[in-house]
This record gives C-alpha cells, sequence and structure tokens, in this order.
C-alpha cells in the first residue's frame, strides 16, 4: 500500500493513517532505513523533526521520536518553524533526514508528516517506497497477532533526544542573509499574515530586523485557530490590513510557511504566478528558465516568452518542480498556490526567503509592488474544488470523460482545461482557462456540478 500522497502522508488525526500507533511505526521503519543506511558507523543516524502550531503536533512529535529512538535514531527537535526551516537545519545540522509535523493550509483537524533527506530536499520516490514495504510488514505482522512488532534487542542501541534551543535564531539569520546587504527594508511598512502557523515568530522578526516596519496579524496561534480564514490561502483579511494601514505591501503565509501569496500597495493580489514573474523578468539577472505547474497560468508562460525566458510546466507539486529545474538546471520555479524555490539561496520552497527575493528587487529598482507587476496579464481562470467523502478518479467515469472531452475541444485555440485529483485531500479540482471570462466561469460551474451529481451517487 502506498502511504506517501503528493507532499508526505496527511489526514484527519485520529483517523489511519494519522494515529499515534501508525506514527509510531513510521518512525520505527523510517529509523531502520536511515541505520541500514548509515556510512557513518561510529555514531547513530539523527533526525531533524519541527512542527506547526497543531495541538495534535504534541501528539506526533511524541510518537515519532519514540519510534525513532526505538530504531536507534537521534532526535533533534526544533518546536514550531516553517517547513523549510527544518530542511535548512538538517542540513547545517549533518542530520540523515528531517521530518515536518504539518497538514499545511489545511484546518486544524488535519495533520502530517513531511520528509527531508539530509541535504534538505523532499524524500525521493525510492526512499518512499522502502519505507512503505518496511510499514506493510509491520502492519501485516501486527494483523497476523505478533504484538511485539517493534523488535528492541539492545536498550544501549537507542536513540536519544534533543532540543535545538537556537533553532529560530538560526533561521532568521538564514532568511536575512539572501537579502542583498546593501539593502534595508527602513522605507517600507509591510503587513505579514502569519496563519497563526509555524512562521507566527520569525517571519515578523525577519522582517522587523531588516528594518522595516511591521504590522503581524493572525499571529497568535492557540493550536485549532492555524489556517482559520487567514493566510494565503485567505488573503481578505490581508488586503484590507494593507489597506487600512497604508501599507507598502502584504505577504501571506500558509500555516506551515512554506507558500507565500502578496498584495500590493493598493490591496491586489500577487500569487505565485506574479511571484514567478517578477523575479524572472524584473530582478538585475535574467534566469535561464523557469518551471511551473499544469496550474500555471496561461499569461506567465505568454510573459515569459516575451521576454526570451523558456518555460516548463510540471506536475502539481514542489517536488515535482524540483525535479524539472535539477532536469534542466535552472534555480527559479514555483505554483500559483505560492510554492516558490529559489534555488540559489534554499532547496525548498520556502515563503520567506521568496519575500526576500521580491523584496530586494522592490529595492534595486525603486519600483512599488503594483510597478514590477503592471505589466503581467493573465487570462481569465476559474478553479472550483469539488469535495468529496472520499479520494476517486473523475477520470473512472465515462460520462465525465465525455464532458471533459467536449468542454476541452470547446476550448481549442483559446484556453484550456484542467481537471485535476488534489493529492493530499478527497477534492477534484477544476480549472478553466479562457480569454472569456463569463464563459470561463459557465464552462467551470457546469463541469463542477456534473462531476458533483456524477460521483455523489457511487
Amino acid at each position: 500500500m502506498g502511504y506517501f500522497g503528493t507532499d508526505g502522508i496527511r489526514g484527519q488525526f485520529g483517523v489511519f493513517p494519522i494515529t499515534p500507533d501508525f506514527i509510531l511505526k513510521l518512525g520505527y521503519v523510517t529509523g531502520q532505513v536511515l541505520v541500514e543506511q548509515n556510512t557513518h558507523p561510529e555514531r547513530k543516524p539523527s533526525v531533524v523533526i519541527g512542527k506547526d502550531t497543531r495541538l495534535s503536533g504534541y501528539v506526533i512529535e511524541a510518537a515519532l521520536q519514540a519510534g525513532f529512538n526505538a530504531a536507534g535514531v537521534d532526535v533533534h527537535m526544533t518546536g514550531p518553524l516553517p517547513t523549510p526551516a527544518i530542511s535548512h537545519i538538517t542540513r547545517s545540522f549533518h542530520a540523515d533526514a528531517g521530518v515536518v509535523i504539518s497538514a499545511s493550509h489545511n484546518p486544524y483537524q488535519d495533520n502530517g508528516i513531511k520528509l527531508f533527506t539530509g541535504d534538505g530536499k523532499k524524500l525521493p520516490d525510492a526512499m518512499q517506497n522502502t519505507i512503505n514495504k518496511k510499514l506493510d510488514v509491520l502492519l501485516e505482522s501486527k494483523r497476523s497477532g505478533n504484538t511485539a512488532v517493534i523488535d528492541i534487542t539492545d536498550p544501549a542501541l537507542l536513540g536519544k533526544n534533543h532540543r535545538i534551543d537556537d533553532a529560530k535564531g538560526r533561521y532568521i539569520e538564514f532568511c536575512k542573509g539572501t537579502f542583498p546587504y546593501q539593502y534595508d527594508l527602513s522605507h517600507l511598512k509591510i503587513v505579514i499574515d502569519c496563519a497563526n502557523g509555524a512562521g507566527y515568530s520569525v517571519a515578523p522578526r525577519v522582517l522587523a530586523e531588516l528594518g522595516a516596519q511591521v504590522i503581524a496579524i493572525h499571529n497568535t496561534p492557540n493550536g485549532v485557530n492555524i489556517n482559520h480564514e487567514c493566510g494565503s490561502t485567505h488573503p481578505k483579511s490581508l488586503q484590507q490590513a494593507v489597506l487600512e494601514n497604508k501599507a507598502n505591501l502584504g505577504i501571506a503565509l500558509d500555516g506551515d510557511g512554506d507558500r507565500i501569496i502578496m498584495v500590493d500597495e493598493q490591496g491586489q493580489l500577487v500569487d505565485g504566478d506574479g511571484i514567478l514573474y517578477v523575479l524572472a523578468t524584473q530582478a538585475e539577472t535574467k534566469v535561464a528558465g523557469v518551471v511551473g505547474t499544469v496550474m500555471s497560468n496561461m499569461g506567465l508562460e505568454l510573459a515569459l516568452q516575451a521576454a526570451g525566458i523558456p518555460f516548463d510546466r510540471a506536475k502539481v507539486g514542489d517536488r515535482y518542480v524540483m525535479q524539472g529545474l535539477e532536469a534542466q538546471g535552472w534555480i527559479l520555479g514555483g505554483e500559483p498556490s505560492g510554492h516558490i524555490l529559489c534555488l540559489d539561496k534554499s532547496r525548498t520552497g520556502d515563503a520567506l526567503v521568496a519575500a526576500m527575493q521580491v523584496l530586494a528587487v522592490m529595492a534595486q529598482t525603486g519600483k512599488s509592488l503594483s510597478e514590477l507587476t503592471a505589466d503581467f496579464d493573465v487570462l481569465p481562470q476559474t478553479l472550483i474544488n469539488v469535495r468529496l467523502d472520499k479520494k476517486r478518479d473523475p477520470y473512472d467515469y465515462p460520462e465525465l470523460v465525455k464532458a471533459f472531452n467536449e468542454a476541452s475541444a470547446s476550448l481549442e485555440g483559446k484556453g484550456r482545461l484542467l481537471i485535476r485529483l488534489s493529492g493530499t485531500e478527497p477534492v477534484i479540482r477544476v480549472m478553466i482557462e479562457s480569454d472569456d471570462a463569463a464563459y470561463c466561469q459557465q464552462l467551470a460551474e457546469e463541469l463542477a456540478m456534473k462531476i458533483e451529481l456524477e460521483m455523489s451517487e457511487d
């Protein structure tokens, strides 16, 4: 069975596989893999574990570290920190793996596990497959009545736990180091929406220490308010705050701090496509190429084409954007949702690092964010999410396939259709792009209704 989705293992806490029992086993078998692959017999393998602000993170953290310790792996804990911070600290500690306990932009009821290799990259498919196979063996052993599925041969081989006391400071200095030393932000008033998530403490400090006047909102997590009507998926309050405070711009993070959406001084949204446009075409140094995804607006492709910058599309998910960048030897890529990869600065999608690069372009050019995006035109796009009771593939339904083909034919030469099953939720995403906004909306609504009717009868 495959337990990994687009971005790790994710689901509702208390429902398999996000249960303490399964998480304990996940830590144990992942630890076994690290022990088997350990090329330094003089020391035990080690992992760095961080989390966002969900209450369930405490339970998952305890189960994970117990599993790793039982396998003979040392654990270094950071507490609440953005996902990219764990990637960075994993590399700086020369740990063998990094683990983030988070369900990203999902509500507090959900949680999940993201795994990084020792070099701070998302876990490769081969290692995920190895972990999947070991989990299957362990779970089958339990179903067969073997209660002692975790074998402790010698307590002297158990791992230890450590707290990284300066984890926040390490990450703050790393982020600041990606901003050009000759500039500062003293001329800017910035609103930062922390989504009541993992970036609630470090994000305002990074901006303030670079000199900005910072107005932080949604920065008081209580364990259950993460992403609730705030953050990169709900930017309305950020837009209002930018206008009310007459700020120069706004920045919204998601719950684990790896996505960014920006707002210009006029209150207009600048999504991941707009950020890629700014970094690719407005910076001092022209990039060799950009990798987007199948969700990237055609307007971005056309704008890059006009600037003489190659553009490739990858599957949805920052790991696939990373694979595309590595295959091409490029450094800039991302998704409309706000995963932005700047591989000359970081090895994973990092909202704060991306913000630093946009702010650097503003400092270098003396332009506002609205001026930097003034020539970026997007095609009208409608995205409708159809939520199901469980994950099912719409392409398994002949009537829906027929409707999709007819819709694609009607868009030929003037737009495109994308029907996609989410890799992290039981959601079908219906995306229509067209030069006709009204038709875009109409067609998306019709297809969403067909999907809901056809798949709800199952």
